[in-house]
């Protein structure tokens, strides 16, 4: 391992800008979140003292990503942002076709508009929520081949979002031609921010070259992803995190990208491609849903900003600091007996709900619970990725369908929090524990029928 112990070097950074946070009391937080029909999405910001819902579009930017800011060419076409922004994923990635988009649901809209149709099947690790949805949406079917491994919390194991690789070819020779991509996200957020090792990468883009099957890549994390690599898998330790990515990306034919997390900035994205021909297809749909070529909705700063994000985020420094508070938070957890999936992973810790809670039947959603009950206790905002987020109805039963994870994520922004931040959370989370017992369950009473958790609406099961 590389990484040194947290109390052994400092932050790489000094604080420049502060913001003051609200702090409520307990009697005021119960009225919010009931008012809120107990889903944190509908909290206002200001009422959270440590907010955890996502670790996307919340991180602080750097005097440089705000100088450049300054710089913004706000033409409707060929800003220079744009191609500021182009070379640096060509420098980064190898690929030379870049769309920007206003965020990285934008991405998954435009690829999956372009190259997916109904019937098909997208093949991948473990899809995560809006993924899942825009495949959906598209009338395909979203198909999981997480390694087994990587569905056991409590599993310490270095690279548990590999894909099954045996399964993995199972699932294509069921009928190649309704496979349009494989898709791997990297790091896999559902089951905890893990790793994918560069050798499951290579296997995967070889079972797909003797179908004939492009290979995507969800690169939202992409540099926490490399940074694990380099500290976890042999050959790789004297390897920059730079090079790394470099190879990684040489076994994909294009990549979707939230830059609200690996490109430090609070709004965009990226979808960007190997060959012309997928390119080309996507302008299509980019165009009349994004913006134009050189701009995808966004301002010309907020493309400087994501341009300059993208090299920052692979100082391994910061990767150093970034991904070791993490493992903080971790090993905090793990001293108060939190039962939290094993190891910690590159943007978050996630609580398994179910042994913490396990007096609440799964059609009372104890992810959920444990999310609107830490808010009571600490002002704490986490989100729930279980019953609610991913469960479903069987369309011909009309039977629930649970995920096999139940679980709560707490997503910790880049360079904004303190240790000391993370020391309360954990205190938080084990008065949640003390009295877990006298915890109730939820009733669902209203939902959407896609990417139902955001707007979701529960009750307290009586009792």
């Amino acid at each position: 391992m590389l990484m040194r112990r947290r109390d052994e070097y400092a932050e790489p950074y000094r604080v420049k800008v502060v913001e003051r946070v609200k702090q409520t009391t307990r009697e005021e937080r119960e009225k919010l979140i009931a008012e809120a029909h107990y889903n944190v999405f509908s909290l206002p910001s200001w009422a959270v003292y440590i907010d955890l819902l996502t670790d996307s579009g919340t991180s602080a930017m750097s005097d440089n990503q705000w100088a450049g800011m300054m710089l913004g060419d706000e033409a409707y076409a060929g800003s220079r942002n744009y191609y500021n922004l182009k070379d640096v994923v060509r420098e980064i990635t190898g690929y030379e076709y870049v769309l920007p988009v206003h965020q990285g649901r934008g991405a998954e809209h435009v690829l999956m508009a372009s190259m997916v149709r109904p019937g098909d099947r997208v093949l991948g690790n473990m899809h995560f929520d809006t993924t899942e949805g825009h495949i959906l949406l598209r009338g395909a079917e979203p198909v999981n081949c997480l390694r087994a491994e990587g569905l056991i919390p409590e599993k310490e194991a270095p690279f548990k979002g590999d894909i099954d690789l045996v399964r993995l070819e199972e699932e294509i020779t069921k009928d190649p031609s309704k496979v349009p991509f494989i898709l791997i996200t990297v790091t896999c957020n559902n089951n905890g921010g893990q790793p994918v090792s560069m050798e499951n990468i290579r296997k995967t883009r070889e079972i797909a070259d003797k179908y004939g099957i492009p290979v995507f890549f969800d690169a939202a994390r992409f540099a926490e992803n490399c940074y694990f690599i380099k500290d976890r898998e042999p050959g790789y330790a004297h390897k920059s995190v730079g090079e790394i990515a470099r190879e990684m990306f040489s076994y994909g034919d294009g990549f979707t990208m939230s830059a609200k997390k690996d490109a430090l900035v609070n709004i965009g994205g990226l979808l960007a491609f190997r060959h012309e021909k997928h390119y080309k297809q996507a302008v299509q749909w980019q165009i009349p849903f994004e913006g134009f070529i050189t701009y995808g909705g966004l301002a010309g700063r907020d493309m400087e900003a994501m341009a300059r994000g993208l090299r920052e985020v692979l100082d391994e420094s910061y990767l150093e600091d970034r991904i070791g508070q993490v493992a903080y938070l971790g090993e905090l957890m793990e001293k108060e007996g939190i039962p939290v999936v094993k190891p910690p992973g590159g943007h978050g810790i996630y609580i398994n709900a179910l042994p913490l809670l396990p007096h609440i039947p799964r059609e009372n959603f104890p992810a959920q619970s444990l999310v609107v009950e830490l808010y009571i206790e600490g002002g704490i905002r986490g989100v729930e990725l279980g019953g609610c987020a991913f469960g479903h109805k069987d369309p011909e039963t009309g039977k629930d369908v649970w995920p096999e994870l139940e679980l709560v994520r707490l997503a910790i922004p880049r360079r904004v929090y303190s240790d000391r931040h993370m020391k309360l959370v954990a205190q938080s989370v084990a008065r949640v524990r003390d009295r877990a017992k006298d915890i109730k369950g939820l009733r669902l009473v209203e939902e959407a029928p896609v990417l139902r958790h955001f707007t979701a609406r529960f009750e307290r099961v009586p009792g």
